[in-house]
């Protein structure tokens, strides 16, 4: 019988807990603001982990503000990570924008405006008919 999970997607699914706990608790950096971490691709090797975030505030300038905010605590934030996982390799960390849900939500959005136009052009259909 084979493994339903292997080992690195269990260490990825638990470093995501960690990390998304470290971000919440440990780390002060105003830059970084509300962080979800959406998820963790850690290397065959368990060297790295590129872990996914999704940002509450979205425009470009606070992206981009956050993600160096990221970037200069993983250091921190690996060091912590060390302390909490009983790992041999403790792996190096690179955050990147998911901007998956914000992507999503245009995308409902845009459905939601075609089906409420769509609704708009039968109404309209059905009045010209009864005329």
């Amino acid at each position: 019988m084979a493994k339903e999970f292997s080992r690195t997607q269990r260490v990825g699914q638990q470093i995501q807990k960690e990390i998304a706990g470290i971000l919440q608790r440990e780390v002060k950096d105003p830059r970084i603001g509300m962080v979800t971490v959406s998820g963790v691709e850690v290397s065959r090797d368990l060297a790295y982990a590129t872990v996914y975030v999704t940002l509450l505030n979205n425009d470009s300038d606070s992206v981009e503000e956050s993600m160096h905010g990221l970037s200069e605590a993983s250091g921190y934030v690996r060091i912590l990570l060390g302390k909490a996982l009983r790992l041999r390799i403790v792996p190096e960390i690179r955050f990147v924008y998911d901007n998956s849900l914000v992507e999503g939500l245009r995308l409902s959005g845009l459905v939601s405006e075609a089906i409420s136009s769509d609704k708009k052009k039968q109404k309209q259909s059905g009045r010209d008919e009864e005329e």
